[in-house]
């Protein structure tokens, strides 16, 4: 699977109907997000290197919500940030195991909630452009 360009893959997210969006667009909304929920520069989460351990945190967070909130496979949530499927199936074990932590978890759920309106958002335009 290639991993830059403009190629598009199906997201299928939870509680939503299939749909098509712009891989880099959801990776930088995902970014975004976890960036921002996180206080981190938005680039470091994009590095090639793991870097500090709350930005490779953040990444693993990123896949992880890549995984659950937009329901892509484990292949497809670590391509997208450049990652393979065992580095993305890590990602997703560390952070279930992290939501242990009242805290945490908070956190988790704030990101997938933001994502989550998110997509309705973009399916709601693309319905109006329609």
């Amino acid at each position: 699977m290639q991993t830059n360009g403009i190629a598009v893959l199906d997201a299928k997210p939870l509680n939503y109907p299939r749909q098509t969006i712009d891989r880099r667009t959801i990776r930088r909304m995902i970014e975004v997000t976890v960036a921002a929920a996180l206080n981190l520069p938005v680039e470091e989460l994009g590095a090639k290197t793991r870097r500090t351990a709350p930005v490779a945190f953040a990444r693993q967070i990123a896949i992880y919500c890549a995984h659950v909130t937009f329901g892509w496979s484990l292949t497809e949530a670590g391509a997208i940030f450049s990652r393979d499927r065992t580095t993305a199936a890590h990602a997703c074990r560390v952070v279930e195991d992290r939501r242990d932590d009242d805290e945490i978890d908070t956190i988790v759920q704030r990101v997938e909630d933001v994502l989550s309106m998110w997509l309705a958002t973009m399916e709601s335009c693309q319905r109006g452009v329609e």
